[in-house]
């Protein structure tokens, strides 16, 4: 019998969420998003959209936060790579993508066994505790060994993954996220890159990444602490489990209120006599009025994700009411006659 978590999967999949446009690209941005507001960034989605696609520096925000998020997104682009071709995971692979999580946000450490920098992706050769008073990871020493451990324990279970139903790949993601946080084998960016890792296996066997979001910080961390002192593997995959749930609801409750498709809302209007617009036909009046306005923006002006709005929009450019002028950026839409102010129940 399905678990819970794959009868989710199988309603995204049906849905065909993951099979919009940009899809892949705006789910990684969010992905890099809650990932550095765990470690304190407080960057917004639509805010690192704007500067990865356009390159633009954000006011108020510093250099520090902006490079965190970009060096995240050169990793994460990485990572993708050598999923795609199941790279075997090894420490001097690790230690390249923490050198790009790292590369502008990294420290050089001088210590009495020798100089190391966390911008290089160098393991640490220093002691680190889980905050101030906290308790101490692994010792430095111990480092090298159990990261070789669980490389070839991880390269091993991935070499077995066709026998894997759904809910045990994510579990490997899981376990390997909690073994490599732990294990803490660099002085910065072990957050980072145990999400990124955990991210790397679902990637590589085709998951719905698992998104930690920054409102979930609080329960993420005792989760892991928790799991630590009782020694307890299922506490931390039973955390993630139900934020994988909880959050594959949240996609696709949000992606049917995004396309209309809530039959009790739509009974509902029917009921009352009340027409309702499509948010296709907001699209097209709105760009009556501007014809340069973009996908965020119209977003943002209708209430709907930038996902949603490119879906419309590739619709509306099949059924020919819409045309593109020009190139994506200087260029302007243009409504075809008669295609706009339609009322649909």
């Amino acid at each position: 019998m399905n678990t819970e978590l794959e009868k989710l999967v199988s309603r995204y999949r049906e849905l065909g969420i993951d099979s919009q446009i940009d899809y892949d690209k705006f789910y990684l941005y969010s992905l890099i998003t809650h990932s550095t507001a765990i470690e304190g960034s407080t960057i917004t989605e639509l805010e690192n959209q704007i500067m990865f696609d356009h390159g633009i520096s954000l006011k108020g925000k510093s250099i520090e936060e902006q490079n965190m998020n970009l060096d995240l997104k050169a990793a994460y682009e990485k990572a993708l790579q050598l999923a795609k071709v199941h790279t075997p995971i090894t420490i001097d692979m690790l230690k390249e993508l923490s050198a790009l999580v790292m590369k502008n946000t990294g420290k050089e450490y001088k210590t009495a066994l020798g100089d190391f920098s966390s911008a290089k992706g160098d393991l640490r050769l220093l002691n680190v505790t889980a905050g101030t008073g906290g308790k101490s990871y692994m010792n430095y020493s111990k480092v090298p060994i159990k990261l070789d451990e669980f490389c070839t324990r991880l390269n091993s279970e991935r070499a077995n993954c066709a026998s894997k139903s759904i809910t045990d790949l994510y579990k490997l993601s899981f376990d390997s996220h909690y073994i490599l946080v732990t294990i803490h084998p660099w002085a910065d960016g072990n957050g980072r890159m145990a999400r990124l890792i955990m991210n790397y296996i679902q990637f590589e066997f085709g998951l719905i990444p698992t998104k930690i979001l920054k409102e979930d910080k609080e329960e993420y961390i005792k989760a892991l602490v928790e799991t630590r002192e009782k020694e307890d593997l299922t506490i931390f995959r039973n955390f993630m489990t139900s934020i994988m749930i909880r959050n594959l609801i949240n996609d696709i409750e949000t992606y049917c209120k995004s396309i209309e498709n809530v039959p009790e809302s739509r009974e509902k209007n029917r009921k009352s006599g009340e027409k309702k617009v499509k948010s296709r036909e907001k699209i097209l009046n709105l760009l009556l009025q501007d014809n340069t306005l973009t996908a965020i923006a119209l977003a943002e002006r209708i209430g709907i994700t930038p996902k949603a709005v490119e879906k419309q929009i590739a619709a509306l450019k099949a059924d020919g009411l819409l045309k593109r002028i020009g190139p994506d950026k200087g260029g302007h839409w243009q409504v075809v006659e008669g295609s706009s102010g339609i009322e649909v129940d």
